[in-house]
């Protein structure tokens, strides 16, 4: 057994990916996970409320339709993140540019990540020697690249768009694999008071496929370990379908209320929501926002509905609630949110920060100046 013990974290760490890979006839919940977990502090403050009043460069991940109301030359938004303890990394990039005056395109990378796990399958011999200069560190991460493409329809006020997105996952060098699929979006405004959004996220599935590069050694654990050697397979990602409702009203002159509320409604079967059902889930989600201009912006939303089971076992509805607040200076953006993106009593809560900033035309800079 002591030869074993060395293994034990690194399957803990692949028995996920590889479960995934085994079968293509099996279609996991949950896969690719790390793209439901969300960009910008101002989206995770309102717990994600925003699909239908997204309207700058983080649209090119909540709605697409929602970057036709980008108007300067070049957005980029950033956001880095520490979770489960400062574990693992969630880091987001995203960029916008109008076209013309009805489309705009982006692209939006996002990295999720556990750094420096150490890899101690070398660590001992097959006579029983330890050798510490023989642990080494890999990373596992999961990498998503969406391109993005929005426009206004003839019809007013309506805008769609879409997501070309490529997914890579890692885990060190043992297993990796390449995904594809297809978003699609529409936003619709009706007066100056009402928002209708619908998210249609891998509405093409998406699909991964692993390949694994297990040497001599770790499948010889495998079979020790009474474990499934894996092999090369495809995961599939179901469709997921947000749709949502926003309302704005200004309060007095600059001052503004805008509230929305979203249903996730999940296809891969019965999920621990607050609605459960099969193959039907649904996970709703409310936020709210009152602010003044540009300038500054708090935020508060309730989201992550969950039933939990008691000693007695009935079951307890959980809910998480989250807060956050904007600052705006010029072409500058600022968010904070509180949040977390896990139940509230299993995974600590996070600092989350935002920027967004905004280019302005060299050209016209440049005709300014002369």
């Amino acid at each position: 057994m002591k030869h074993l013990k060395p293994y034990i974290l690194l399957i803990i760490l692949l028995v996920q990916t590889i479960s995934f890979g085994q079968n293509s006839d099996i279609t996991p919940k949950y896969s690719n996970e790390f793209l439901s977990i969300g960009v910008s502090a101002q989206a995770l403050g309102m717990s994600n409320s925003i699909v239908a009043g997204v309207d700058d460069v983080t649209s090119g991940y909540w709605n697409p339709a929602g970057l036709t109301e980008v108007k300067d030359f070049l957005q980029v938004s950033a956001m880095h993140s520490n979770y489960f303890a400062n574990i693992a990394k969630y880091d987001y990039i995203g960029i916008a540019k109008p076209i013309d005056d009805k489309s705009t395109v982006g692209f939006t990378f996002i990295r999720f990540g556990v750094d420096d796990i150490p890899n101690t399958t070398q660590l001992i011999d097959r006579d029983g020697n330890i050798d510490y200069d023989k642990i080494t560190t890999f990373t596992a991460a999961d990498y998503a690249f969406l391109f993005s493409y929005a426009r206004k329809m003839p019809i007013e006020g309506l805008s769609v768009g879409g997501n070309f997105k490529v997914v890579y996952r890692h885990v060190g060098d043992f297993a990796r694999s390449w995904g594809f699929g297809i978003d699609a979006s529409a936003i619709y405004r009706k007066g100056q008071h009402w928002r209708f959004g619908a998210m249609f996220r891998d509405v093409s599935t998406t699909f991964n496929a692993w390949s694994f590069n297990l040497d001599d050694q770790m499948k010889e654990t495998f079979i020790i370990t009474g474990n499934e050697i894996p092999q090369n397979g495809l995961e599939i990602t179901l469709p997921k379908i947000i749709l949502g409702t926003q309302f704005k009203h200004n309060l007095y002159k600059d001052l503004y209320l805008k509230t929305e509320i979203d249903f996730d409604l999940n296809t891969d079967g019965k999920r621990n929501v607050l609605i459960r059902a099969n193959p039907f889930s649904v996970d709703p989600h409310w936020g709210i926002e009152v602010g003044y201009g540009k300038w500054v912006a708090v935020r508060f939303g309730l989201g992550n509905f969950t039933w939990i089971k008691n000693p007695d076992l009935t079951e307890s509805l959980t809910l998480q609630p989250n807060v956050g607040i904007g600052i705006g200076f010029k072409s500058i953006k600022i968010d904070y949110a509180f949040t977390d993106i896990g139940n509230s009593s299993v995974a600590l809560y996070s600092h989350i920060f935002s920027l967004r900033f905004a280019l302005t035309d060299p050209k016209l800079k440049q005709v300014e100046d002369e």
